[in-house]
């Protein structure tokens, strides 16, 4: 932490707030799951209306939001703010008139976000002195995660404290360097909170009669912020083996709970990454534990309220150990990661669950989130009517008056609707009791009551199909089409689901149309806009999509895509000197710090990402700078992946591919005889072997596939790496060498 010494008074009145109130991800109305010193604080802000519409009174003229296509800052387009968006003319604006900036930073499904704007930005006189002393700043995080990266990690220097949304920075004009920092602040001072009106009068103060003392700690704070940067390896290059990904196996192993799954306790949240960690490491290694950590984590959300039982897919996370309360928030990239995990646990145990799972969720996605073009939604709000989950809560006398008596019978059981209330005097549906526990219970067939759940769930959804909806913030991402695109892709392949390859298609036309010129990726998209440098994760993410596509159904299109994407990303954002990748363009404007980080955080780590991608696609083109890219990247991760495996599980996974590539069959021979073929094949294959069909009319390949040609019908090359088996033109003889390998 920073020492403002002449500041210290202000960050005094701040010290001791707690942390888990700090950020939107934790709800208003959680009192008892809080600790009883803060219950009030929760109890107080509950009357709060948090509606997703735009938050502030229409008869306020537009400020400067009001060209800018997000979502979330629209919501504040008519505050009587002052608002501005982050651009070269707004800080030149901060620079010339002197004011420091406050930066605001939130997204448009965070809980907390709202509530501060309700109680402050949406206030005259709160707005007035905002206006008067500060230039006043609103990005939306998902837009500007460059933005977001840099400014959660300086609010951790500056106040010892997790970071979160809404973000509240107070920055210099003159290089945008933070001098001070929060999350949320009520407008009254409250439970160790100073009030926000204190704290922008203490801010102008500060300013006003200590700049000089502000400016002499910019060089420290600058310092470590540096220094939140992975070291540089130096000396000799590292040895590659596998020691981290078993000790970061290890390490779960010891945070996992045996009983409900997950990792740790409440609050429970998926991390897919560490899912898919688990799941690779048993398809290389045979470790049943890992196999089974993962299996039981994904069991238990699939069972629990943080999956919804009625409509498909999940919510952010769980606030209690068992999965059953979720915050509501339904976000892209948890969905997308997740079905692809649900799709390959299926292939991995043969179990209903996780397929019925699996396929709620990607129907969920192309009911709800996926735009008639095909571009994919971001996120739905948690709150409707101005109350959260109200569209996905129950009572009981509203299944007994929609359902038969038999369904209502077997429902009650299954779905917890015979317990006591969960959520707020209302129920929130879990998997109480399963189908076979109703069926073993009454010695019927387990057949009959599935039937009769899954005809009480049809009238429960379409009762609820007339509730006033959550919002939905409608900007598409690349970077969160890229996750939902590869979970798709997985579960047309693993389920053998057409519309799941349909729907990924789509996407990916949209994005090849939409957000590409020819030469770059834009960012994000909206009401025919598209915008914003493309960052890191907008060309790994899509890179890793597209193979998985390709795994679907061959495009020597599509291949040219990926290779021009790759060739983009190591010309843009390689670091040629010390290796890897940089989260922004060598072009990008210049901000206060240009990160490079292997760690994962809700989404996996860009470089993790970047790295297995490249292998993937090196093996697959023989490309070898694709290949070397990927080597120098987990060389430059070293010293993370020794000192902490379990915060770089996707870069952990980019090593399992780096020291043991997967396996790949190229088939190549007439289409209709591969399309065949594949149907087949394609369940014998396990988690880490990808099957590509190329009709021999396929044309524009690289070498190295042009290079496998046959005069048979159909013809199986088997590589691992670049060693190859003899080519198998028998199917019989092909099937057999993939059930031994």
């Amino acid at each position: 932490m920073v020492n403002f010494q002449g500041f210290i008074k202000l960050e005094e009145a701040v010290a001791g707030a707690p942390d888990r109130i700090r950020t939107c991800d934790f709800c208003l109305r959680r009192a008892a799951l809080y600790p009883t010193e803060l219950q009030a604080l929760v109890l107080d802000t509950a009357a709060i209306i948090t509606d997703n519409a735009p938050m502030s009174d229409q008869s306020f003229p537009p400020n400067a939001l009001a060209d800018e296509t997000s979502p979330y800052l629209l919501q504040h387009a008519h505050n009587p703010v002052k608002w501005y968006p982050w651009s070269e003319a707004t800080l030149a604006r901060a620079k010339e008139e002197g004011k420091p900036i406050l930066l605001s930073i939130g997204y448009s499904a965070c809980h907390w976000c709202h509530v501060m704007a309700h109680e402050s930005f949406e206030d005259e006189e709160t707005a007035a002195l905002m206006n008067c002393e500060f230039i006043n700043i609103k990005v939306d995080r998902e837009e500007r995660p460059d933005i977001d990266k840099i400014y959660q990690t300086a609010q951790q220097l500056l106040t010892g404290r997790t970071g979160g949304w809404p973000l509240t920075m107070f920055l210099m004009p003159e290089d945008q360097t933070p001098f001070f920092g929060g999350t949320y602040f009520p407008p009254q001072p409250r439970h160790g909170l100073p009030g926000f009106k204190s704290l922008l009068t203490r801010v102008a103060q500060v300013w006003q009669e200590d700049r000089p003392a502000l400016t002499e700690q910019n060089g420290a704070f600058l310092q470590a912020l540096a220094q939140t940067q992975e070291p540089q390896a130096s000396g000799p290059d590292p040895v590659l083996d596998s020691g981290p990904v078993r000790r970061c196996v290890e390490l779960l192993a010891r945070a996992f709970d045996a009983r409900e799954g997950g990792f740790g306790g409440a609050p429970k949240f998926p991390h897919p990454v560490n899912i898919e960690l688990l799941l690779g490491h048993h398809a290389l290694t045979g470790d049943a534990g890992a196999r089974d950590m993962a299996l039981l984590t994904l069991e238990k959300m699939a069972q629990g309220g943080i999956y919804d039982q009625i409509g498909g897919g999940f919510c952010r996370y769980s606030v209690d150990a068992l999965w059953r309360i979720p915050h509501f928030e339904k976000m892209l990239y948890d969905n997308g990661p997740l079905l692809g995990l649900y799709a390959q646990a299926w292939r991995s145990s043969g179990r209903e669950l996780f397929r019925r799972t699996a396929i709620g969720a990607a129907h969920w996605v192309m009911r709800e989130m996926q735009d008639r073009d095909g571009g994919y939604y971001s996120s739905l709000d948690a709150d409707s009517e101005g109350e959260e989950g109200k569209f996905y809560t129950w009572e009981p006398g509203e299944a007994h008056r929609l359902l038969s008596k038999v369904e209502f019978n077997d429902f009650v059981q299954y779905s917890g609707l015979d317990r006591p209330d969960n959520f707020e005097g209302r129920w929130h549906l879990y998997v109480a009791h399963t189908a076979q526990a109703i069926a073993d219970q009454s010695g019927r067939n387990p057949d009959e009551v599935t039937q009769n759940l899954d005809r009480a769930r049809e009238k429960l959804f379409r009762e609820r199909e007339g509730r006033v909806r959550p919002g939905r913030d409608d900007k598409v991402l690349t970077s969160w089409n890229a996750l939902m695109l590869k979970g798709m892709s997985s579960a047309a392949r693993h389920l053998q689901e057409p519309d799941c390859y349909q729907s990924a298609l789509r996407c990916l036309d949209f994005i090849h149309a939409n957000l590409w010129d020819g030469k770059r990726l834009a960012a994000t998209y909206k009401d025919g806009r598209a915008r914003l440098n493309a960052y890191l994760d907008d060309y790994a993410f899509l890179i890793d999509a597209i193979i998985h596509l390709l795994a679907c159904k061959w495009s020597s299109h599509w291949l040219e895509f990926a290779m021009q994407l790759a060739d983009t990303l190591l010309e843009q954002f390689f670091d040629e000197g010390q290796g890897g990748f940089f989260f922004t363009s060598h072009d990008h404007e210049t901000l206060l710090q240009r990160r490079k980080d292997f760690g994962d955080d809700s989404l996996p780590a860009g470089n993790g990402v970047a790295a297995l991608s490249l292998l993937l696609l090196g093996h697959l083109t023989g490309r070898q700078d694709y290949l070397d890219a990927a080597a120098q990247t987990l060389k430059c991760a070293w010293g993370l992946l020794q000192r902490a495996p379990h915060a770089g599980a996707a870069m952990l996974t980019a090593l399992m591919e780096h020291n043991n590539p997967r396996q790949v069959i190229i088939l190549r021979g007439k289409e209709e005889t591969l399309t065949a073929w594949q149907q087949q094949l394609e369940p014998l294959l396990g988690l880490r072997a990808l099957l590509f069909a190329i009709p021999s009319a396929a044309t524009n390949l690289p070498d190295l596939l042009e290079q496998k040609q046959t005069d048979q019908a159909a013809t199986a090359f088997i590589c691992t790496g670049f060693t190859c088996l003899e080519p198998i033109s028998d199917l019989e003889e092909l099937q057999g060498v993939l059930r031994a390998s």
